[in-house]
């Protein structure tokens, strides 16, 4: 009804999303989350709900007046938590998320099915790849590790992308994609991660782990990159309990008012310093560079320069964490070797971009970084070594393989903006009907 009526369309689609919004908002839903603010893996399970806009209520342990007797009304025990309570009928005791998108119903596939194009990866480049895809009647599924959106989908507004004169934040966006997506046909599966790109015989297929796989005419890889990690002892050991690489509003409610640190010269970081200031933290943003200029935008230069509560500190890295169950100190060091160490409990860090690409096995040409190489970028040694055999060469965005594709952040020598990935995975499906009618 949604496809063939546009004003029944209209209708419905704005009292689904206006639904949503307001349960979320009120966090209402059949979803109960049971945790602590001190434990990653409730961070963890709280982000996964909430990029993907499931409606849920969350009760911190921490804070509830008697813990005890909340507990026992779920009958449950402190070596339980993180609890969730799915869809008011099964207990997850300590659940992953893979565990719980199986109990959300969110990454069900038909394994038999071969599908016109499978899209890995639901950032901005993915997600318009499956919308104008699916608009032109093809059969796409989406397969996302953890949520759509990508890094773009935890910015907290996004001030130069077109059409949104006021800022959009990632989240808005990311779920107007996916809204978009699926209104013209696209299946979307999350806590589904592709470990493996069987590139040699077609239809192409991608392992999903578990014994899960699905199968493809054409591919497009889509996802992204994260921020490097750098080099420090405990980092692991705090990460989701005072190290972040996103700053939403889940972290900011957990760092409100406190001095916080975001490392990091990019359009990312600087638009969470500015975010979480304007929730009243004492941001340090640290640097390697002599300033921003060169890598951020010139509107979140101002916004830095003009707010009172952030303090710019180039060429200044961290070399210490310490702390218990949580950070509690950071030490950082400037260019002439003066060290400072300071009580922070919270630390957002933004730098360099690591493809995620580990997972092609070799499958696919890559650079010296890992980014995939496609269309003009690929040698004539590239070719022959995957044993491309087409008297045509590759397309723009086509990898070694005939068929699959890669656009984004994941691909060598992309522009790392929201707006290039969106055009570049619209782009893109214009070559995947070449690919098909040969």
């Amino acid at each position: 009804l949604v496809q063939t009526d546009v004003e029944l369309s209209e209708i419905l689609l704005r009292a689904f999303i206006l639904r949503r919004s307001a349960l979320m908002a009120q966090g209402q839903g059949s979803i109960v989350l049971l945790g602590s603010q001190h434990c990653a893996t409730t961070l963890g399970l709280r982000e996964f709900l909430a990029r993907n806009n499931q409606p849920h209520a969350y009760i911190d342990l921490d804070t509830d007046d008697d813990v005890q007797a909340t507990l026992d009304g779920f009958g449950v025990g402190l070596g339980d938590i993180p609890v969730v309570i799915c869809l008011g009928e099964r207990i997850l005791r300590r659940p992953t998320i893979e565990e719980l998108g199986e109990c959300l119903g969110l990454n069900r596939l038909n394994q038999d099915l071969v599908h016109d194009l499978v899209v890995v990866g639901a950032g901005p480049a993915g997600l318009a790849a499956a919308v104008y895809a699916a608009s032109e009647g093809l059969d796409v599924l989406v397969v996302e590790s953890s949520a759509p959106g990508g890094q773009a989908g935890s910015s907290s507004r996004i001030e130069n992308y077109l059409g949104f004169p006021t800022g959009v934040t990632g989240q808005e966006l990311t779920n107007s994609a996916l809204v978009q997506a699926e209104k013209f046909g696209a299946e979307l599966v999350v806590a589904r991660t592709a470990a493996r790109l069987f590139c040699e015989r077609r239809p192409y297929a991608v392992d999903l782990g578990g014994g899960a796989s699905v199968q493809a005419r054409t591919a497009i890889i889509a996802t992204g990159a994260r921020y490097r990690k750098p080099d420090l002892a405990n980092l692991g050991r705090f990460e989701g309990v005072g190290i972040y690489y996103g700053a939403t509003q889940i972290e900011a409610n957990l760092c409100s008012g406190e001095d916080v640190i975001v490392v990091g010269g990019g359009n990312s970081a600087g638009q969470a310093a500015v975010f979480l200031a304007s929730r009243g933290s004492q941001v340090h943003m640290l640097v390697r560079g002599a300033g921003l200029a060169e890598s951020m935008s010139r509107y979140l230069i101002r916004r830095i320069e003009e707010a009172p509560n952030i303090t710019l500190r180039t060429r200044t890295k961290i070399v210490a964490l310490e702390g218990d169950r949580q950070l509690r100190r950071v030490t950082w060091e400037n260019a002439s070797g003066e060290r400072t160490k300071a009580d922070i409990r919270h630390v957002f860090l933004m730098t360099g971009a690591s493809p995620n690409s580990a997972w092609l096995g070799g499958c696919l040409a890559l650079d010296e970084k890992g980014f995939i190489k496609t269309g003009q970028d690929l040698p004539a040694e590239d070719l022959a070594a995957a044993g491309w055999t087409l008297t045509r060469p590759p397309h723009l965005f086509e990898t070694s393989y005939p068929g699959i594709f890669a656009v984004g952040d994941v691909r060598a020598n992309s522009v790392k903006r929201v707006a290039a990935a969106v055009g570049e995975g619209s782009v893109c499906v214009q070559l995947v009907h070449r690919v098909l009618a040969e």
